[in-house]
């Protein structure tokens, strides 16, 4: 029974099987300790640096957003993921093929290394910590995610944002959400609900850490949306670069497109 009024629906989910590859959009997701099953669960080691390769850093991997990844079979909670299958524009890819498109030797990797890290550039945008420079990011130990282990927004932040830059699309795509919950209201509501805990659905509890602070993935170009540095740039400018949240799972269990989502 719902003690809070609803505040919306899950509108969209998603999970990334290869980090900073394309997401599999899913109609119902299964949560568990570590977030969407199967999200994240691989990604790419750079043979040379030792580092995982992320759009993070353009420069070098802005061509992992062209890629497709997705599970050759359905995850399951407790096994072992399935293997992955990555497609690009000529078709399927295997670590060579992959190589050669990217330009640097790769190699698909199922869990992450010791400290593993990736390389994040800053664009020169007034209002970040860095700017024009490229830095270091370690994630948390044993998994390929930049930070917590869940990421939504709300269309109501992707609506205000829109309507301050109205040249730009900003389809949640570019935004790489596990949840994209359908709230109406004016602002960036889900940064008032961070500390709460937000039930999706009638199983899944998270509890909510942090305002999740965008980057120079959101400005790159992908199948269908090209380049645009205002995305980032309206962001930065109007809200600290926060488009969104970051989350712990509290309960895991099953979400469906179209659950109620409410404040506990």
């Amino acid at each position: 029974m719902l003690i809070n009024p609803p505040l919306g629906v899950v509108e969209r989910l998603w999970r990334y099987p290869v980090k900073s590859m394309q997401g599999e959009e899913l109609a119902v997701a299964l949560v568990g300790d570590q977030g969407v099953l199967g999200d994240r669960g691989y990604a790419l080691g750079d043979l040379q640096t030792g580092r995982v390769a992320s759009a993070k850093y353009p420069q070098r991997w802005r061509r992992l957003l062209e890629l497709q990844a997705q599970f050759a079979a359905a995850p399951v909670l407790g096994e072992p993921l399935p293997p992955v299958q990555i497609w690009g524009p000529t078709g399927e890819m295997d670590e060579r093929a992959l190589g050669e498109f990217l330009g640097r030797p790769v190699q698909l990797w199922a869990s992450a290394p010791p400290q593993a890290s990736l390389d994040k550039y800053w664009p020169p945008l007034p209002g970040l910590d860095h700017q024009d420079q490229v830095t270091q990011l370690f994630m948390p130990p044993g998994t390929f995610f930049d930070s917590s282990l869940v990421h939504l927004i709300t269309t109501a932040t992707l609506e205000i944002l829109g309507a301050l830059y109205p040249p730009g699309d900003f389809t949640p795509v570019r935004f790489r959400p596990n949840f994209l919950l359908r709230v109406a209201g004016p602002g960036f509501p889900e940064q008032a609900w961070i500390g709460k805990t937000l039930a999706l659905g009638d199983e899944v509890r998270l509890r909510l850490e942090r305002p999740c602070r965008r980057c120079v993935v959101t400005t790159l170009p992908q199948p269908g949306l090209p380049a645009d540095p205002g995305i980032l740039g309206t962001t930065v400018e109007h809200n600290q670069a926060v488009a969104g949240v970051r989350a712990a799972v509290v309960a895991g269990g099953t979400v469906t497109r179209g659950d109620p989502v409410w404040l506990e």
